[in-house]
């Protein structure tokens, strides 16, 4: 049974694979516009920043928080084409299982958002980003992210599943990548408004960019850690769960 799961699994990613490739002009704009807006906040606004060092030090973190904000849009989008294009309908008839399909979307994300954020780290390192991590510091900065990716393609699944149709999902993760703007990713939230900077502080957004730029900058992360994996465990445990829930109502129907 496990090696069933398994083998459906990698199936649907490769096919969720092979559309995004197709789709050109998609992929490469969730490739490089991080790498645009890293360019804008460094070079328009970062001279204006205080952030108590180089500021392209600190903005990094933020742009791998961003590279999930844009992808997510495009695995809620593909989710929805699929259920709304009758693609859904014809893996019903197949000996296969029901939620490789979304495993599929979920896996094709991770790798997608990945290799966007390794292409924003490597425009970094040439535009002088110079982080202070050690092997074991990148491992964990890595490992923080990809549970970060994970939680998000979760959400956009869930997100992909309840919209009507492809646009109305696309629509729908504008707030995934709207919250990283609102938290420590560009500017420290002490620069903020008092009723801004609650909500700055407390959410997904922060304890993870915060672990991360600590990891990477070697600038301590204090109870960050801890904070950015509640919330990763958190946010795909209910991703997970209202997909599924989702996905077993429609299959209904």
């Amino acid at each position: 049974m496990t090696s069933h799961v398994f083998t459906d699994t990698v199936i649907m990613f490769q096919r969720c694979a092979r559309h995004t490739l197709r789709s050109r002009d998609t992929l490469t704009i969730s490739l490089l516009m991080p790498v645009l807006v890293m360019m804008l906040f460094t070079y328009v606004f970062g001279g204006a920043i205080d952030v108590g060092g180089p500021y392209l030090d600190y903005v990094v973190p933020g742009i791998m928080l961003l590279c999930t904000g844009f992808g997510s849009s495009i695995t809620a989008t593909s989710v929805s084409t699929d259920m709304t294009k009758g693609s859904i309908d014809r893996f019903r008839t197949l000996p296969m299982f029901r939620q490789a399909v979304l495993a599929g979307h979920v896996a094709e994300g991770v790798v997608r958002n990945l290799a966007a954020i390794g292409i924003a780290v490597a425009a970094a390192l040439v535009l002088g980003y110079r982080p202070h991590a050690d092997p074991a510091a990148w491992l964990s900065a890595s490992a923080v992210i990809a549970l970060f990716v994970v939680a998000i393609s979760w959400i956009a699944v869930a997100l992909g599943l309840l919209a009507k149709n492809p646009e109305a999902a696309g629509g729908l993760t504008y707030a995934i990548m709207f919250i990283p703007y609102i938290s420590s990713a560009f500017v420290q939230t002490a620069t903020m408004p008092a009723w801004l900077r609650g909500f700055a502080e407390y959410q997904p957004a922060t304890p993870v960019v915060e672990t991360v730029r600590g990891l990477l900058n070697s600038t301590g992360i204090g109870n960050n850690a801890a904070l950015a994996l509640s919330w990763c465990f958190g946010l795909t445990i209910v991703g997970f769960s209202c997909a599924s829930v989702i996905f077993s109502r429609l299959s209904r129907r």
